[in-house]
């Protein structure tokens, strides 16, 4: 199984009119500070606050009318449980989430608020997967997983087409890395579009499974990681995700929580925008010297922006 560029056009005219065509900015004092001309491609001002709506809406469009009579599941630690509750509201089903107990309260509420029932577990006890398929089967539900599924990655790949279509020919593209949808999806479009362009994933330090698989040339399990980059807290890879990541990322770099927290201060004080901290993580390898040489021209996927006033406050205050 593969996902292509015809793949992610595809997804991009389901989408269109639908999700938002998220801005990309510009900030000098971020070229100063990173020695490039740096792009920022805003899906923290996606609906539903995260690129997440793209992949579930491409995939649960996609759902039959009978299908869709029946409902839909999906587990997630937040982002691709309001993306589905979204896309499930706007096909005229319901949604069942399973979600980790101490996923934030935010995201929660969200979650509930686009109409999901929402169900918890134990994310260091739990195993969420088998949760979600038990679930969907006892249920007969249509589950859409977050990352492990060609149609979300497809559609998180238009990010990256948005992106290259706006700002032309790129020598890097940045971009988070949790489960491998959103940087497999953005591989495929950017290498598609432009071949000799390099992809450079960013995983947190205490969650960097795919780094590891990656150097292993198989999928490494991890202990669950404890960071604030809740949205990056994979154990492992997904197998679809790292056979397309095997072939198109380039590299993988790791930072810390307190470079992450450095870079949401970055993007709120000098780009009035607010981050969450997986959406962070390119920003803060750019901003830490992660990536060297620099590249002259990088794009940059900022992934999400779903933290709370009082999370947001604790964490850059």
């Amino acid at each position: 199984m593969t996902v292509t560029l015809e793949d992610v056009r595809d997804a991009a005219a389901r989408i269109e009119g639908v999700a938002h065509r998220t801005p990309v900015l510009r900030s000098r004092t971020l070229n100063s500070l990173v020695g490039a001309e740096v792009f920022v491609k805003c899906e923290n001002l996606q609906r539903v606050g995260a690129f997440k709506f793209r992949g579930a809406y491409n995939a649960a469009s996609r759902l039959t009318p009978e299908q869709l009579s029946r409902g839909i599941a999906a587990y997630s630690s937040g982002n691709h449980a309001q993306a589905v509750a979204l896309a499930a509201r706007e096909l005229g089903t319901t949604a069942v989430i399973v979600m980790p107990e101490d996923t934030p309260t935010s995201k929660v509420e969200a979650t509930r608020g686009y109409g999901a029932e929402v169900v918890t577990y134990d994310r260091y006890t739990g195993d969420r997967v088998a949760i979600g398929e038990a679930l969907a089967a006892e249920r007969g539900l249509a589950l859409i997983p977050p990352y492990e599924h060609p149609h979300v990655i497809a559609g998180q790949g238009t990010a990256a087409l948005e992106l290259l279509e706006e700002t032309g020919d790129l020598d890097a593209l940045v971009v988070p890395v949790g489960g491998g949808g959103l940087i497999a999806g953005s591989a495929t479009a950017a290498k598609g579009l432009q071949p000799g362009i390099k992809v450079i994933g960013v995983e947190p330090e205490e969650g960097d499974d795919t780094k590891r698989s990656l150097e292993a040339g198989r999928r490494v399990s991890i202990p669950v990681p404890r960071t604030i980059a809740d949205g990056q807290a994979a154990d492992i890879p997904g197998e679809l995700t790292f056979s397309l990541n095997q072939k198109l990322v380039d590299d993988i770099v790791l930072v810390s929580d307190d470079e992450i927290r450095q870079a949401m201060r970055t993007a709120f004080e000098r780009m009035k925008t607010v981050v969450e901290p997986s959406g962070a993580t390119p920003l803060a390898a750019l901003l830490a010297g992660r990536i060297d040489p620099v590249p002259r021209r990088i794009g940059v996927i900022v992934s999400g922006g779903n933290i709370d006033t009082r999370r947001f406050a604790q964490l850059v205050g």
